[in-house]
């Protein structure tokens, strides 16, 4: 054997084998059985829905505010003396009633001066007397001696106007005396609660000086700031003011006192007199009477001026409206409703009202209609749904569906699809 055909035989070797073992995968490729395609099904997303029935919804605005008192003032010394005397509740937090003396200042001057005003009073009164015995004995005289009418100083009339002015100058004297008096016993005209108190013991104050700061307690008031839309809710006016407490708009006053969730009523009864250039709102003002006493023993604590609390006040009354859960809202106002045939159906709705838990629409759906209430990938009109209770059970019978409709199911899912991607 020559060397050229060795290298022939060599070489050839390994190209057979190569195509040998392409031959064998290709016969294993046209020989093995394909499987079949199966048929992808498509099923319609499961939601759930709530049924849209009409009622009467009352509207309400949440809004929040701080606790003021209705009457609050300065305890001013309207005389001068050193204070001798000072209340057991004159002091921070203390609670007074109506006249009761919280401060007496020293009065042994202002006695005095009373004791004075009366004998000068005394002693003009005598003068009186004295004058009108004389003007009468000088009329006796003139009737017995004289000839025609007599003149006003004959008969004395002057030196009696003047007793009596004298008279009553001592008399308004022995009054200013006592008022004086009376002012060394400070008081406050209502039932309250100190809030500062300014002066002590044995301090000498003058006029006009500040002792402390109180104020009342038979109402408090909260200031509610609301917006234009709110107003509309409540149907409230700008120039509010209700004519009696029957009649005003009921508020629910809710906080947490001591760690415990505490609630009181009250009532609107006025709007502020000008809007806040500020925030642009305008401030009602609610009312809550007695929030020491009988509505501390409703709420198991007293509404207590600085609290700050939440509101919930009622507003106008909607016959025939929607009150559907807020997951049921889909942007600012739209709703997904599911059709007789079991397809999607985005509908703009007319929003009254929306808080954290539901949302009152006035139009837009219809009675008995069923509303989508959980989350949808990709929504589109026409898309196939299939309705959920609460319970998470269908609310129609399963249909199972025939090649035809599945076909058209994966036809309406796909362009309902492509429109979404649109």
């Amino acid at each position: 054997m020559s060397k050229t055909s060795g290298r022939l035989i060599l070489l050839g070797i390994p190209i057979g084998l190569v195509l040998l073992i392409v031959a064998v995968l290709t016969l294993v490729i046209v020989t093995t059985p394909q499987p079949e395609q199966a048929e992808i099904q498509v099923r319609p997303a499961a939601v759930f829905v709530a049924e849209a029935q009409p009622s009467s919804v009352q509207l309400s605005v949440s809004t929040q505010g701080e606790v003021r008192p209705l009457r609050e003032i300065d305890l001013t010394a309207q005389v001068s003396g050193r204070v001798v005397y000072v209340h057991p509740a004159f002091v921070e937090g203390g609670f007074f009633e109506a006249g009761q003396t919280l401060v007496r200042l020293e009065d042994a001057d202002y006695r005095l001066a009373v004791t004075r005003a009366e004998a000068l009073v005394a002693q003009r009164r005598q003068q009186l007397i004295r004058e009108e015995a004389e003007a009468e004995l000088a009329r006796e005289e003139w009737e017995a001696l004289g000839d025609g009418e007599a003149s006003a100083l004959t008969l004395r009339q002057p030196q009696m106007a003047e007793a009596q002015a004298q008279l009553a100058a001592a008399q308004a004297g022995l009054e200013e005396a006592r008022l004086h008096l009376s002012r060394t016993r400070i008081s406050a005209p209502f039932d309250g609660r100190i809030r500062e108190k300014m002066a002590d013991l044995g301090q000498f104050v003058g006029a006009g000086s500040r002792l402390g700061r109180v104020f009342s307690t038979d109402v408090v008031q909260v200031r509610l700031p609301l917006t234009d839309s709110q107003l509309g809710l409540l149907g409230m006016p700008l120039a509010f003011e209700a004519e009696s407490i029957e009649t005003a708009p009921a508020v629910s006053l809710t906080t947490r006192v001591a760690g415990e969730p505490r609630a009181w009523s009250g009532h609107v009864v006025r709007t502020d007199s000008a809007i806040d250039p500020q925030t642009r709102t305008l401030f009602a003002i609610v009312e809550v009477e007695d929030p020491y006493g009988a509505a501390a023993d409703i709420a198991g604590a007293p509404l207590a001026v600085g609290l700050f609390v939440e509101a919930r006040v009622d507003g106008r009354q909607l016959d025939q409206a929607f009150a559907l859960p807020r997951s049921a809202l889909r942007g600012s106002n739209q709703v997904f409703v599911v059709e007789d045939d079991d397809t999607l159906s985005i509908r703009s709705v007319h929003v009254v009202d929306s808080t954290s838990e539901r949302v009152v629409v006035s139009s837009g759906v219809s009675a008995g209609e069923w509303v989508i209430t959980s989350p949808l990938r990709a929504p589109a009109n026409g898309m196939a749904v299939r309705p959920l209770g609460a319970d998470g059970e269908p609310l129609r019978p399963p249909v199972e569906p025939v090649e035809d409709d599945a076909e058209e199911i994966r036809e309406s899912n796909a362009s309902a699809l492509a429109r979404a991607g649109r």
